[in-house]
């Protein structure tokens, strides 16, 4: 009876030939179960990285031949094989495989059927733990760069409906109370800050997330003589100067997700700039208010009222937010227990942070279009989007008071101490409130009455126009402010 030598290797199982196409060793002795396998596997989310998948490919490609890794042959077969792919994916012909498990795998095996053993040589000096965290930072700087682009966009919608409305006067509320008038561009200006703060904070993590950890391999680095900074360089992963950055340390480059959390954060910030908007404009559409109508198309009705219109795109803005702001909660949890370095936990940091995209690029496209209308063809002006009413806004402006702080003013400015001011007017908007009429409508021998200083010049500083007018600081709601300020965000917007 014949047996084998302890020298030499036995002959691989079918169980272990069954492991072969999933990246793995023969070490295993029998088949991922499907179950397990339907847990683990990533394909059917993460094979929207197949771009930066591949680009990162060809990059690490070109290196491994600059450095003598690769043939010419090979690596020129690589970029054959790569091409085809991508013309594979795109036209919806690449067969997406579930015991391959994610976008790498699938892709590696096409390129090995393609190509043979050029394709098996591509993953020299590199793991899937680099690979990842290289194509998920690839696809978020394209991603952030159109959002900054749909950013910019709101911003122009705003700064519009801003130029046409500088005259409008709004009243301007703390505590949901009417406090002082406001222009309504004012109103719009103050979110065109925001979004402004949004798009700087988007950018400096687009800074962070355009580093390389390619070439980190699976924790340690590599014994290969790999030239990093040229991938880095052919990735377009640099600084202003055109410096190559590249993540210094194996552990931290391939176990790091700040970059997918930072910008989660900076995204539920947005989110929660557009959620503010939303309970304002579903506020000033309600009939008690009824300071703007949101174009039909951006609402809906009743199946039992026939009056109704809903504002329901803001609705549901107002509600995403939740979502997003729940996609940061998880993507911290997630992290928060991880030892280093590469965790399978990891896997699970690509739903959400694409889900946070998504969500947000579908949000700014359609308030983009919702604030500033559509543009129509034959006559290039903007039709649709909000529609103020202007008499509405005022009406409301002229009640609870609110110029009675520029009452107070007027007064200090004829010598009385702020507080005394206060404690008068107080008074005359308790006669006023009594009687049923604004201050502008009492008396001027009324007025005097609280202090012999008013003189018949109050009416000016009583009425809408004024107040605003008075207030030219730089910042405040004057006619004269708001247009230089609508004229530097145009200037920056472009």
């Amino acid at each position: 009876m014949s047996h084998t030598p302890s020298s030499q290797a036995p002959h691989p199982s079918a169980n272990q030939l069954a492991t072969k196409d999933q990246g793995w060793s023969a070490l295993f002795t029998e088949p991922m179960s499907e179950l397990v396998k339907r847990y683990t596997a990533s394909v059917f989310f993460d094979q929207r990285l197949w771009k930066a998948d591949i680009a990162g490919s060809r990059a690490h490609a070109q290196m491994l031949h600059a450095v003598g890794l690769l043939s010419a042959e090979d690596e020129a077969a690589i970029q054959r094989g790569m091409d085809q792919i991508a013309q594979e994916i795109e036209s919806g012909q690449f067969q997406w495989q579930l015991d391959l498990e994610d976008v790498h795998l699938n892709i590696e095996a096409r390129l090995t059927a393609l190509v043979g053993d050029a394709g098996k040589r591509l993953h020299t000096g590199r793991s899937r733990n680099d690979q990842v965290a290289t194509d998920v930072r690839l696809w978020l700087r394209e991603e952030i760069d159109g959002l900054l682009a749909l950013l910019a966009d709101v911003q122009r919608a705003l700064v519009a409906v801003a130029e046409r409305h500088v005259d409008v006067i709004l009243p301007g509320f703390t505590h949901l109370q009417v406090a002082q008038p406001v222009s309504f561009a004012h109103h719009l200006l103050a979110y065109v800050e925001m979004f402004h703060r949004d798009a700087q904070r988007l950018g400096e993590v687009r800074r962070r997330t355009n580093t390389l950890p390619l070439g980190a391999a699976a924790l340690a680095g590599t014994s290969y003589p790999l030239d990093r900074a040229m991938v880095a360089r052919a990735l377009g992963m640099v600084d202003e100067a055109g410096n190559p950055q590249i993540c210094q340390n194996s552990l931290d480059a391939v176990s790091d997700r700040d970059f997918a959390i930072e910008f989660t954060a900076a995204a539920a910030l947005i989110m929660v700039h557009i959620s503010r908007l939303s309970e304002e404009l579903i506020v000033w559409m309600s009939q008690n208010f009824a300071f703007i109508r949101i174009a039909d198309r951006f609402t809906t009705g009743s199946s039992i009222m026939p009056q109704k219109k809903n504002p329901d795109v803001p609705e549901l803005a107002r509600g995403k937010t939740g979502r997003v702001v729940g996609h940061l909660m998880g993507l911290i949890t997630l992290m928060k227990g991880q030892p280093l370095a590469y965790n399978k936990d990891n896997q699970e940091d690509k739903e959400p942070l694409f889900d946070t995209v998504d969500t947000l690029r579908d949000t700014l496209r359609i308030f983009a279009e919702m604030i500033g209308g559509q543009t129509n063809p034959a006559t290039g002006a903007k039709e649709g989007g909000i529609t103020v009413n202007a008499a509405a806004m005022r009406a409301a402006a002229s009640k609870g008071y609110a110029t009675a702080t520029d009452l107070a003013d007027y007064l200090v400015k004829k010598g009385l101490p702020f507080r005394d001011a206060h404690e008068a007017v107080a008074h005359a908007v308790r006669i006023a409130s009594e009687r049923g009429v604004d201050l502008s409508e009492l008396p001027l021998a009324e007025l005097q009455a609280f202090n012999p200083a008013i003189e018949a010049d109050v009416f000016d500083a009583l009425s809408l126009e004024g107040a605003l007018a008075a207030r030219r600081t730089l910042g405040g709601t004057a006619p004269a402010q708001i247009r230089q300020q609508i004229a530097a965000h145009q200037a920056r917007l472009g």
